[in-house]
């Protein structure tokens, strides 16, 4: 039987005892933290808590409680693959992000146009997975973006080693060493709707500019990417918003 099954409260690390330490250690390895299975709660052990928590945005740091541990103990890949998603044409793509909008808890005409013109203007009209300048060959991309190979992917464009790692602990897929795995569709949507609802990419919620109570269309952006094209996209939104029944 599990040990940190008997947590029934809040505990703070320093207070688990060796058989709940190890426990603990033994679940955050299983998210590739690779920690020594000693039963000690030391600083390494700490650290990984609490990169946990912040990957799956739960609460306080140092603190233990039943939330995390059934976070730690969730079926790891979060992509199911029951969803029988039809990604070959553009529209099978668009039902497939209103389906995964309202699975994920974005049910609001608005936010779910807002998720689609984002899509929209970030592939490029293709409604697909692309690279950045994807009209670009990877040697250029190589050469010229810094931060390669944790270019630009997927339906809106993760970007930087730091959230190819975060989400490789939130899917349980590496994607840190196969980067590429960005472009698969259903990866790429998990993505895509799981930073507009937990403010993965920015730290700035969909629902912080569009709720039952207002929509801010221009603001949106700010989720993704500051105000940059933030105009062209609201306009885009605007258009999904009155398509959408």
């Amino acid at each position: 039987m599990s040990v940190l099954s008997q947590v029934k409260e809040p505990i703070h690390i320093s207070k688990l005892n060796v058989a709940q330490s190890k426990e603990l250690q033994i679940l955050l390895n299983n998210y590739g933290y690779n920690l020594a299975v000693d039963g000690i709660a030391g600083p390494k052990t700490r650290d990984a808590l609490n990169k946990f928590k912040d990957s799956v945005w739960l609460g306080e740091h140092d603190w233990l409680g039943v939330s995390t541990i059934e976070a730690l103990k969730e079926e790891r890949s979060q992509i199911k693959q029951g969803n029988n998603y039809d990604f070959s044409s553009k529209e099978g793509t668009v039902k497939a992000i209103i389906s995964e909008c309202k699975k994920q808890g974005l049910p609001l005409k608005n936010q779910i146009a807002y998720v689609l013109a984002t899509t929209q203007w970030e592939t490029a009209n293709t409604f697909k997975p692309v690279n950045e300048a994807f009209w670009m060959s990877e040697e250029w991309r190589r050469k010229n973006l810094r931060y390669w190979p944790y270019i630009g992917k997927g339906f809106v464009q993760l970007t930087w080693k730091a959230n190819y790692r975060k989400y490789s602990q939130i899917l349980g897929v590496d994607l840190v060493n196969n980067p590429d795995k960005v472009l698969e569709p259903n990866v790429s949507l998990f993505i895509l709707v799981h930073g507009c609802k937990n403010g993965t990419f920015t730290g700035m919620k969909i629902e912080d500019y569009i709720d039952n109570g207002k929509t801010d269309f221009y603001n949106a952006r700010r989720v993704i990417n500051g105000i940059d094209k933030a105009q062209e996209i609201a306009v885009i939104a605007r258009q999904w918003a009155r398509k959408i029944t």
